[in-house]
């Protein structure tokens, strides 16, 4: 059985508890280090990224976070992808696990949020089937460089999701919507 453990540290962790149980997976919600043992992946959820790792630092968590995914998959969302990368262009915890830069808020604020749907070719059905992205305060990743890979743009070529190895960072809420694919991609990003 697999298990995947949901960073429940600060934001809506709950949501992506809520997909994978609806997708047949167990989970566990993770706050100390003791709580990685026996995963086979971790969610890092949206919310707030420097909240999100100043606990995680409060927690003694970054270093236990780092070795975990050296050996496991990460999927960071929003604020995850944000927590996950190597650089923000700002002084704030994060798990430099990821080849990637990432633009805080690169979209606007609040009122800027919004939804689009996209070809996402390496989900199932992701060329005929379009995945409806939902943006909140999102971030963009800026740059991909080394082991990382570019796995999705928007119209206009703003990188919103990338991979390296089993690690994963979209800019946008999978757990908002009912689609459950991405979910099951990363269950697979786990077993690989």
């Amino acid at each position: 059985m697999i298990n995947i453990g949901v960073l429940a540290l600060q934001g809506d962790f709950h949501e992506h508890t809520k997909v994978l149980q609806s997708i047949g997976v167990s989970s566990r919600l993770v706050k100390l280090p003791r709580d990685l043992a026996g995963l086979d992946g971790l969610i890092i959820p949206g919310g707030e990224s420097t909240t999100i790792g100043k606990l995680a630092e409060d927690y003694d968590l970054i270093e236990p976070l780092r070795q975990f995914g050296q050996q496991h998959a990460i999927w960071g969302t929003c604020a995850g992808a944000i927590f996950l990368s190597k650089d923000v262009k700002r002084d704030q915890p994060l798990l430099r696990l990821m080849d990637i830069e990432v633009q805080r808020n690169a979209f606007g604020r609040q009122v800027d949020s919004f939804e689009i749907d996209l070809q996402v070719p390496f989900l199932e059905n992701g060329e005929s089937q379009p995945y409806h992205a939902v943006f909140i305060r999102a971030p963009m990743i800026k740059s991909v460089y080394g082991k990382a890979e570019i796995l999705l743009k928007l119209p206009d070529g703003a990188i919103v999701a990338a991979k390296q190895g089993r690690l994963l960072a979209t800019s946008f809420h999978p757990e908002l919507t009912e689609d459950d694919r991405f979910h099951r991609y990363f269950v697979e990003l786990t077993q690989s």
